[in-house]
Order: C-alpha cells, then structure tokens, then sequence
C-alpha cells in the first residue's frame, strides 16, 4: 500500500484525533486542521501534495460553503480530491450542489477507527476498484441488501451506473461492504451487486459506491439510467 497524505479538517478535536489515529495505524501520512488558519497553513505546507483532504463544511464560518469547498480543492497544482464529513450537511439539496461542486463523497464523523480507512480507500487507491464512471439520475426504485447478518429492504434515492443512493432512517456505516438487489423498471431480471457504502447520514440515508456487476446487470442499469435521463 503506497503512502498518501490525507488532510483532516475539522473543528472538534475527538474527530480528528481519531481519524489521525486510524491514519496513522495504517501507515499513512496526514494534517490535521480545527479552523482556518490551521487549514491554510497546511494547504500551504512544502511536503508532500495533499492526496484527499477531509473537510467539515463548518470551518467554512459565515462563507458560502460551495466557495469554500472550491478554494479547498483549488489550493494545489491539481484539484485536491475532497471528502465532506456528513454531518456538516445542511440538507439534502446541498448534497447536489456539492456533487456539481466536484466532492467525491462523504465519510461519517463518529465512524469507528476500524472502518475510517476502508471507507477512504476507494478515494485514496481508486485503482484498486472497479469504479463505473456515469452520471446519476433521482429516482425510487426497489433495493434490499445483505450486510453481514443485517438484511433489509429501501428505495434508492438516485441511481447510476457506479452506485447508488439509498434512502434509510438507520444506515450502515461508511466501509460496510453489502449485497445489493434493485429491482429496476423494464429490466428482464432483478439487477445483483456488491457493493460497499462510502458515505452515511441520518438524515439522508446512505452512498453504495458499486465493487462488482455482471456484464448483464451492467447492461441493464445501463440502459435504464440512459433510457431514464434521455
């Protein structure tokens, strides 16, 4: 596993010594900021350029936070790759604006040490999964999941041919890997995945970032994204 560095911003200081102690248990470098003059400085250290910074949309104070998340990832040579911590969230609607934004996912500030890294680390070593590229549509439809000994059945709350979006009031936390069944409209079978959540909150649901399709149900979800947005 190469090394990368990773940036923790946020304002308490329990979340980012946790996150700093799971980081570090996997041999991974990392910065640690609670405001923004912290944020700067490590914005602007000369070491190793930030590989994914973690951000809490607080420190943004009375800015707007989409101004603030594009000066984040405008900060070195190449656009930092950004993980906004859930529960900084206002609302469902800014998710989208943060997507159009660029974030590339969301990460719960109260996870577990043992599930901070894997939640990361599609983020940090993309190359190491088969992530689908494609845009998302909104849409409901059928889905159950298997995680472990937990099975239960929701609705998506948008659809791509990379993941999905799942509307939950008691989602699992980020890095739980999972099987999926979606039931699309039209499609010939019910469509099976594995997956892994990459991003949980309560007042949302959660994000199922899809690991492993067959041609057919990639086929499939295909078709009916693209028949869906057209």
């Amino acid at each position: 596993m190469s090394v990368k560095t990773i940036l923790v911003a946020h304002k308490a200081l329990a979340v980012r010594d946790r996150f700093a102690a799971a980081l570090a248990e996997a041999k991974q470098e990392y910065l640690l900021a609670g405001g923004g003059a912290a944020l700067r400085a490590a914005l602007q250290a000369e070491r190793a350029p930030i590989s994914l910074a973690l951000l809490d949309l607080a420190l943004a104070d009375d800015r707007d936070p989409i101004a603030f998340l594009n000066e984040v990832r405008g900060s070195g040579a190449r656009p930092v790759p950004v993980v906004v911590f859930a529960g900084s969230v206002s609302s469902a609607s800014q998710i989208e604006a943060l997507g159009n934004a660029g974030v590339a996912g969301y990460i719960n500030e109260h996870a577990d040490a043992p599930h901070i890294l894997p939640a990361l680390a599609p983020h940090l070593f993309p190359h190491n999964f088969n992530r689908r590229s494609g845009s998302r549509i909104a849409v409901a439809v059928p889905v159950s999941f298997r995680a472990g000994h937990t099975v239960a059945a929701a609705q998506t709350r948008d659809l791509g041919r990379g993941g999905a979006g799942i509307q939950m009031l008691d989602p699992l936390p980020p890095g739980t890997p999972l099987q999926l069944t979606i039931r699309v409209p039209g499609a010939a079978s019910e469509i099976s995945a594995l997956g892994r959540i990459v991003w949980s909150d309560r007042r949302v649901g959660m994000g199922v970032q899809f690991e492993r399709l067959t041609s057919e149900a990639q086929t499939a979800l295909e078709t009916y994204v693209e028949r869906t947005a057209g």
